[in-house]
């Protein structure tokens, strides 16, 4: 049995690890809540933040709660423990997702498990244009080897592939800003100031591409008081694929914890990383962003990466709000 204590402390520094993590819209759908007289921390959807525009199957959902499981594992082992993960462990509640249990201390520190919790602090969503310098292939081989590691595969398309899925990205994105409810949708999780601990605040936003290759999500679109000023994207854009073997909700769990690794790996390295999830959101399209060439798969997220500024957070529902009470 773990001699470690699953206090309020510790709890409340899991809780604040897991709710770092990145989220369609920031909506931020999770709840947590400690099973009594136990030491298993069950991980839950909060449908009342669902975006059902962009994610009518909750898929989106379901990779948000993986990346804070991830996050919630690496804050785990950082404070001592060997956490057991079981992902959608009871059939007859669909909204729970995952429970963590915390009954056991690790014999070693993982390797890596420092840096990856401090980079839960520093890995930010960037929208702005990076400065055009490549990757290092080692630095991308760690990255293939994070999502290998969850159960997941990280594609690194040649140019070609790269300019095409980047059209699909831009047909996506046209979609998204004159479809009515998916335009009405996005603006609605758009605020201004930081008053509310969800949603983007207007500061966050970045410009668009002048060139129009790299297909940025508008969250102004239509607005002009919130548009930035266009913006030179880098030429040769790192694009990388994020993909499952299968495509049920627990794949989707297994994306975004893979995705999680892979963004906390790259933040390490300081590798920045923006996602764009546009083509996902209409099933055609995400179809079509599978390699053809490539072994069948399933597509659930594209991650631009590059370099540049680490960039401003967004602000976070605190413990207490996502913490349900025991019993």
């Amino acid at each position: 049995m773990s001699t470690l204590a699953l206090d309020a402390a510790a709890l409340e520094k899991l809780v604040s690890a897991a709710v770092a993590a990145p989220s369609i819209h920031n909506s931020q759908p999770w709840h947590f809540r400690l099973q009594p007289e136990t030491s298993i921390l069950e991980v839950r959807a909060a449908r009342e933040r669902a975006v059902p525009a962009a994610d009518p199957q909750g898929r989106a959902m379901h990779i948000s709660v993986g990346a804070a499981v991830l996050n919630l594992c690496v804050a785990a082992r950082y404070l001592g423990w060997a956490p057991q993960v079981r992902l959608l462990p009871d059939p007859a509640e669909p909204d729970l997702f995952a429970t963590v249990e915390l009954d056991v201390s690790a014999l070693a520190r993982a390797p890596g498990t420092d840096d990856l919790y401090e980079a839960i602090w520093h890995r930010h969503t960037i929208r702005t244009p990076f400065t055009g310098e490549p990757v290092p292939p080692a630095v991308l081989d760690e990255l293939v080897t994070a999502a290998r590691t969850e159960d997941a595969a990280l594609g690194l398309p040649d140019q070609e592939e790269t300019a095409r899925l980047l059209e699909i990205t831009a047909e996506a994105e046209r979609r998204n800003t004159t479809d009515a409810a998916a335009l009405d949708e996005s603006r609605s999780w758009v605020h201004s100031g930081d008053l509310l601990p969800y949603g983007i605040p207007s500061r966050a936003l970045g410009p668009q591409d002048r060139t129009g290759q790299v297909p940025m999500r508008d969250f102004a679109a239509i607005r002009a008081a919130e548009h930035r000023n266009p913006a030179t994207f880098e030429r040769e854009p790192r694009i990388a694929v994020l993909s499952t073997a299968h495509d049920r909700p627990v794949d989707w769990l297994r994306a975004g914890i893979a995705l999680e690794h892979v963004l906390l790996a790259a933040t390490v390295h300081g590798v920045r990383a923006s996602l764009l999830h546009q083509a996902m959101e209409w099933p055609y399209l995400r179809w079509a962003t599978r390699e053809p060439h490539q072994r069948p798969g399933h597509v659930q997220m594209l991650i631009r990466l590059g370099y540049g500024p680490e960039g401003a957070a967004t602000p976070r529902l605190a413990p207490r709000d996502v913490l349900d009470p025991e019993g």
